[in-house]
């Protein structure tokens, strides 16, 4: 996983109700969730939840399969994983000087 792609997830996640939304779909497993299903355990507003789910959508934390009139929507466990394993690859390795490793920061024009 690359920064970019990681930095696209997480600001997917930048609100609260998306992080309510992924955590009811982890919760609904395999079998997904329909938006009146989540809507009928999330107090969100339907004027704004297709937004949020649309966001995490774009940023590959869920997929969405039609069945019949109903789009069910899921939790994309392989790309919460991929997201984990990235932030969690060089735990506890100790930190090298800052002469001997790439900046980690970003260049500012």
């Amino acid at each position: 996983m690359t920064d970019d792609k990681a930095a696209l997830a997480f600001g997917a996640l930048g609100h609260p109700n998306r992080v309510a939304i992924l955590r009811l779909l982890v919760q609904a497993g395999a079998d997904g969730l329909s938006v009146s299903q989540m809507r009928a355990h999330l107090n969100i507003p339907a004027t704004t939840f297709g937004h949020h789910l649309k966001a995490m959508a774009d940023a590959g934390l869920v997929t969405q399969t039609r069945h019949g009139r109903s789009l069910i929507s899921h939790a994309d466990y392989s790309a919460l994983q991929a997201l984990n394993t990235f932030l969690m690859e060089d735990c506890c390795r100790g930190v090298l000087s800052p002469s001997s490793s790439p900046s980690l920061a970003l260049e500012t024009p």
